[in-house]
């Protein structure tokens, strides 16, 4: 392989950390410092790697099968009459959920030019739209991605050279990421969940397949993937490290007083570091926010065109055609809208990881299927063991995150406080989330080693 081809798909997979890291990261793992310093830095390593095994899983997909992530799930439901309300539900959750994210991911880039400049919020909408729609206009999905990959290498800088400035203590940083503990203490469980499912994001799935040049080799893949994910988990950790900061020293009862939002930031930035700490880690929010606004909107229409583009309306799904766009608009118009509005940015976010929660281990389930079916992927190119049993593991977190964010929602729509209850809540949304993620590995086990009719023929 190249330098050059290593460059590139670095910068391609690059677009999957663009949609990953955006202000529901930097809120989450910030939070996560200023609570609990570096004792859930083991989530990120663990979140980290769930998305790097599962975007391999769909990358090596589209490059054995030739087909996408929508495009194999459409195929594995073909001819059934649960075809076309599962491709519904499906379309229906990721527009959603990305237009629910395009709202923080607006809302937070904006959020980070206010700590640099002293201008009305509104002319940053504007701005940040225009910026929007100029990359939009490019010529190639894959050209999007490798400008979206830039955004991400300054970003990155942005937040490292930032968590470095304030000296974390690396013994702690090593104990943190390698000790999984859950401290004592209200909301401490589903915050762990949520930085997994800020992290894992299923969007990010259709966007890498439906993106991906198919002709890209598995060992090319595979260097970018690991390259861009590894680093954006870097990243991820760094932020949690700039948290941290606000908070270190500080006994128990002073950290659960603290009332967490970007200004306490800016002041202990400001203290620790210096003025132009700031205005580093308002660069990388607003790049972590700009880059999740590009990729929202080009995820919720790749995706769209992977399940219903056919024979009939292919060239309407073009990406620079009709359809493509209107999806791109919709999405994009949605963000812009919560811009004007002055919307609180916190709030919004935590609105998207909802949406996240419910459709993550659906699609977690599609996706482990379809790598299993010898029709979709090829008799010889099937998942291993070793993977499928890991993507189990992935997917049993991923339910307990989906199960826990819905639980949460629907109590709070009614009034009644889950926040001082999480071990009532926790302990069974795992027995369950076990036991449905056994029998999905079971039935596939099954299904590949059910004996075949030719091989009793050969016995006969």
């Amino acid at each position: 392989m190249t330098l050059k081809k290593r460059i590139l798909s670095i910068l391609f997979w690059s677009v999957v950390t663009a949609a990953f890291i955006g202000p529901g990261t930097v809120t989450t793992a910030t939070k996560a410092g200023v609570y609990y310093n570096f004792q859930l830095l083991w989530a990120l390593v663990f979140s980290t790697f769930a998305t790097l095994l599962l975007q391999e899983a769909s990358a090596r997909l589209t490059i054995r099968s030739q087909l996408n992530l929508g495009e194999a799930i459409s195929k594995k439901f073909e001819g059934k009459s649960s075809r076309t309300l599962i491709l519904f539900i499906i379309i229906v959750a990721i527009v959603l959920g990305c237009a629910a994210y395009e709202a923080g991911n607006i809302l937070g880039a904006v959020a980070g030019l206010v700590m640099i400049f002293n201008i009305p919020a509104v002319y940053f909408v504007v701005g940040i739209g225009i910026l929007a729609i100029l990359v939009f206009l490019l010529d190639s999905v894959h050209t999007i991605a490798k400008v979206m990959g830039c955004v991400v290498f300054l970003m990155g800088i942005a937040f490292f050279f930032t968590s470095i400035s304030l000296k974390p203590d690396w013994s702690e940083v090593i104990k943190g990421s390698f000790v999984p503990i859950i401290p004592e203490g209200s909301g401490a469980a589903l915050l762990v969940l949520g930085l997994v499912g800020t992290t894992v994001i299923p969007y990010d799935l259709f966007l890498g397949s439906g993106a991906l040049n198919k002709k890209q080799s598995i060992n090319e893949m595979r260097f970018g993937l690991a390259f861009a994910i590894i680093l954006g988990g870097i990243i991820s950790m760094s932020i949690m490290g700039v948290g941290n900061a606000v908070t270190e020293g500080m006994n128990e009862v002073d950290k659960a007083n603290i009332v967490y939002n970007y200004d306490i930031l800016k002041e202990t930035l400001q203290q620790s570091v210096g003025s132009y700490a700031i205005y580093i880690f308002g660069f990388g929010m607003f790049a972590a926010g700009f880059s999740s606004a590009v990729t929202s909107p080009l995820a919720s229409a790749i995706t769209a065109r992977s399940l219903f583009a056919n024979k009939n309306n292919e060239k309407k799904w073009h990406p620079k055609k009709l359809y493509f766009k209107l999806v791109i608009a919709g999405v994009l118009a949605v963000g812009l809208t919560f811009g004007f509005l002055q919307v609180e940015p916190i709030p919004a976010i935590i609105i998207a990881q909802a949406f996240n929660g419910l459709i993550l281990p659906l699609i977690a389930v599609f996706l482990i299927y379809v790598v299993n079916d010898p029709d979709i992927i090829g008799e010889n190119h099937l998942n291993g063991w070793i993977s499928n049993i890991l993507m189990g593991i992935v997917l049993w977190v991923t339910m307990i995150l989906g199960f826990t964010n819905i639980s949460k929602s629907v109590a709070k729509a009614i009034g009644f406080d889950l926040a001082s209850t999480d071990s009532v809540l926790i302990i069974p949304v795992i027995g369950v989330s076990f036991l449905i993620s056994a029998i999905i590995l079971w039935k596939i086990y099954r299904k590949r080693y059910k004996p075949k009719m030719s091989d009793y023929e050969s016995v006969n």
